[in-house]
């Protein structure tokens, strides 16, 4: 009671008087009976940030549906086009506008046209928001403004129709039409998400991860579930050279140079040095960029790349030795390599077969000691990884990272994670021995976030660091690791050695036993989920082959698998370009993209994604918050609240 009353006391600071702690109860009591808030969840993004922006900019499709439901009736397809196509680039839409009307008697009706419609979309959208939650949605210039618009078309008073219209014509006479339509385009951007969950990787492939990142930094309500591609880039800011070299390659071979200069600003002038002098007659032929769109650079560019790539894939199969080595736990001796290379020969001999190799070019590698930096590679790597680590960008990125992420997250009776479940063949938890320790399960993810922000926030260099840093590249590749879960990644062998049969990489036996609905309700009772009605195993990472019949509900829709392809590098497997979750108060629903072409497409041609929506489960009646999560933790606040109105009227506690 007495630890009660000190809580108690604490509490009151935020209530200091009955009537406070009244008025807060009613407030609370009232949002859980609002309807639940619409979650996004998305996977896979890989750098691809104009299909992501776009995403978020018409809420897969949501924002459209809204304006048909309103103007289906009496506007016609072209104005219901040029009106979504405003709600979602309005910056770019005015220019186009401004310029196709040209006369300021014509702009001036479209501005009173265009103003009335926005409110109404945003009347329509934020009807299921307390109006202090919008409140907080708007900038404070305009927030008094738009409270009196959206209260008078909600109430449709016809009697304060001509107020309302002179608010409308202030606007337009003021000069401030164009800033007041794009605040609330944006604002209208924000309510049709209440919140955004990332399923992993957003990094690598695709050119723009750290735009990505920077619009989720700045986002209202997000959370990430970290990938293997985004553990690697941790790992990168952290200082483990492994990492770095991974990163870099990755980067190379998809000719992604702009997220690591552009966007972090790594210095790559000591790495081209290297590699110009060390390959200098070396046309790197096998490394060569894989990325769709690498036809549109230069020759001389591509040569170059070709070179880095080569340059960083040979320092990154030494580096990894070291890791692997002072990490006998990690079992992956067999991903040490060159020592199994015949220099003479030009062959190498795995599993006692002896295969030719691509590439029989070495001159950085001594046959006696294959694994030893040279000191050129030790000087450029050193630099390289010092880059990555005073990169301020990427290190508030990675600080987005981890305030926002962890390894798994459980909202709403769904249980997201990116990778897998790590699981032995009979459907028993793997365990991953950890620092002399056995973890698996539930207790596996965990012991992985703390690995994770060890690794991140420990600074001095002690072996705590040193630990946390290879764990983090443990977490890219390693065969139990969530996030990968193969018994190996064959980075190698795919680019060295053409039989095929050794580029195979063997899932782990969650691959599988994910198909059976018995094994993913254990592994959500593992985690809590005990509400099996509405649970689900939302997950990432492996490509859903639709093009193929493949589809993403498995295990009798228990596990979502909801990686379609946002990677133009691979939607030629999976014949879409990506899915997306959508979780309101009445149902949940998976929408299915088709490619988006580019931004100014977008604008000038009111090009949209196309997109097919399933619903996978529909209510008949609402969802409310007091039936999520967030409704438990208020009923929690409201049950305190009451603790302290007793405290004020028998006296324990002084208003």
């Amino acid at each position: 009671m007495k630890r009660d009353l000190k809580y108690l006391r604490l509490l009151a600071k935020s209530f200091p008087t009955e009537q406070e702690a009244c008025t807060e109860i009613i407030n609370l009591e009232a949002i859980l009976n609002l309807p639940k808030g619409t979650e996004h969840f998305i996977t896979d993004l890989h750098g691809e940030n104009e299909a992501f922006e776009h995403v978020l900019r018409n809420a897969s499709g949501v924002i459209r549906q809204k304006v048909e439901m309103i103007f289906g009736a009496t506007l016609t397809a072209q104005e219901i086009r040029d009106l979504c196509t405003l709600i979602y680039y309005p910056e770019d839409k005015l220019r186009v506008v401004r310029t196709t009307l040209r006369s300021r008697a014509r702009m001036q009706e479209w501005y009173r046209v265009t103003l009335m419609r926005i409110i109404q979309v945003m009347a329509a959208c934020s009807s299921k928001y307390t109006r202090s939650k919008v409140r907080k949605a708007l900038p404070k210039e305009y927030s008094y403004i738009v409270e009196e618009l959206l209260h008078e078309w909600i109430e449709d008073n016809q009697n304060k129709r001509r107020y309302m219209m002179s608010i409308i014509d202030s606007i337009i006479a003021t000069g401030r039409s164009d800033h007041f339509i794009a605040t609330i385009c944006n604002v209208i951007h924000r309510l049709v998400i209440d919140s955004l969950h990332i399923i992993g990787d957003i990094y690598d492939r695709g050119p723009g991860a750290h735009l990505i990142m920077e619009t989720l930094c700045n986002y209202h309500n997000y959370d990430i579930q970290w990938g293997n591609h985004d553990v690697v880039w941790m790992g990168a800011a952290a200082g483990s050279r492994a990492c770095v070299a991974n990163v870099l390659r990755m980067c190379f071979r998809y000719a992604n140079l702009s997220t690591l200069e552009d966007g972090y600003g790594i210095n790559l002038l000591p790495l081209t040095t290297f590699a110009m002098e060390s390959y200098a007659d070396d046309p790197c032929t096998i490394f060569r960029p894989k990325k769709n769109e690498y036809e549109t650079l230069p020759e001389s560019q591509l040569a170059l790349i070709a070179k880095l790539h080569k340059a960083i894939a040979i320092i990154q199969f030494k580096q990894e030795k070291l890791v692997i080595d002072r990490n006998p736990e990690f079992g992956m001796d067999d991903r040490n390599l060159l020592h199994l290379i015949d220099f003479k020969k030009g062959t190498i001999t795995l599993g006692g077969k002896e295969y030719e190799l691509k590439d029989k070019n070495f001159p950085t590698i001594d046959p006696d000691d294959p694994y030893a930096l040279t000191p050129a590679e030790q000087s450029v790597l050193e630099g390289l990884t010092r880059s990555f680590e005073t990169s301020d960008k990427l290190r508030r990125h990675i600080g987005c990272f981890l305030t926002h992420g962890s390894s798994y997250l459980v909202r709403n009776s769904n249980l997201m994670f990116h990778g897998s479940m790590p699981m032995n063949p009979d459907g028993s938890f793997r365990e991953m021995m950890i620092q002399g320790k056995p973890y698996s399960g539930k207790k596996l993810f965990d012991k992985v976030d703390q690995m994770v922000r060890n690794a991140y926030y420990t600074r001095d260099e002690t072996p705590r660091r040193q630990a946390g840093q290879d764990f983090l590249w443990y977490l890219w590749c390693g065969p139990v690791a969530p996030t990968f879960d193969k018994d190996k990644m064959a980075t190698f062998e795919r680019y060295f050695i053409a039989d095929k049969e050794t580029h195979k990489e063997v899932n782990g036996a969650y691959k599988q036993l994910k198909e059976r609905a018995d094994i993913c309700e254990k592994i959500l009772r593992e985690f809590g989920v005990t509400d099996m009605k509405h649970a689900h195993i939302i997950n990432g990472h492996i490509p859903v082959k639709t093009i193929k019949g493949e589809s993403p509900i498995r295990a009798d829709g228990r596990l979502l698998m909801i990686d379609g392809g946002y990677s133009k590098a691979y939607q030629q497997e999976t014949g879409i370009a990506g899915y997306t979750l959508i979780y309101n108060s009445q149902s949940l629903k998976l929408v299915q993209h088709e490619p988006f072409t580019t931004r100014e497409q977008a604008v000038r041609q009111g090009l949209d994604i196309l997109s097919e929506t399933k619903v996978l489960e529909f209510e008949e009646s609402r969802r409310y918050v007091r039936d999520t999560d967030q409704g438990a933790t208020l009923r929690e606040q409201i049950d305190d609240l009451y603790q302290l109105l007793e405290a004020y009227r028998n006296g324990s506690i002084r208003s």
